[in-house]
């Protein structure tokens, strides 16, 4: 019996990778394309997952699915973390405007502006580590686990730190902790 070919990529065959790209390479740019912003990120996205097919390729059952059932699925995962990613993402520009004080003069965006530094100055108290999760948390918009991931802290602690930078930066600003509308103490 012929082994597939995600079985001989996992078993290291140099031959079936050309021949998982020959297979799968236009389900998995038609799958990008569709679900891509434009040209180049569908082009990133189809290295991304190709690269995941072969780390993925010993996790593959045929009694669970087909292969082209396995390489969809993993296509399909990697497009859509890649758009919560880009969707939850703010520019380095974007988080300029937010810093720096408005050049308009209404009430609202000056308010903002002066909001948005004293926020930046409530970050610069914060223990280093603290500082550094909140940042990946919120301008770059990374979960717990993709931080812990990234800083190679344990999930817990990265989780701790969230929560303890938070607690301090609402007590810098004055906000306390507050929930359902009413201030409480930790």
């Amino acid at each position: 019996m012929t082994q597939g070919i995600l079985q001989r990529i996992a078993t290291g065959d140099r031959t079936a990778v050309q021949d998982c790209l020959n297979a799968y390479s236009g389900l998995i740019w038609s799958l990008a394309r569709r679900m891509s912003p434009n040209t180049d990120d569908a082009e990133d996205a189809v290295q991304e997952i190709f690269i995941d097919i072969w780390k993925n390729a010993e996790r593959f059952d045929s009694s669970q699915s087909s292969e082209t059932t396995f390489v969809a699925m993993i296509a399909r995962r990697r497009l859509i973390d890649r758009l919560r990613y880009s969707n939850r993402r703010i520019s380095a520009g974007s988080l300029e405007d937010i810093v720096t004080e408005p050049s308009n003069n209404s009430d609202v965006d000056l308010q903002n502006g002066v909001e948005a530094k004293e926020a930046a100055k409530a970050l610069e108290t914060l223990r280093p580590e603290q500082r550094r999760v909140l940042q990946l948390s919120i301008i770059q918009g990374l979960s717990h686990q993709e931080i812990s991931q990234a800083t190679g802290m344990p999930l817990g602690t990265v989780k701790t730190h969230a929560r303890r930078g938070l607690l301090q930066v609402r007590e810098f600003l004055g906000l306390g902790n507050i929930q359902n509308g009413k201030e409480v103490s930790v």
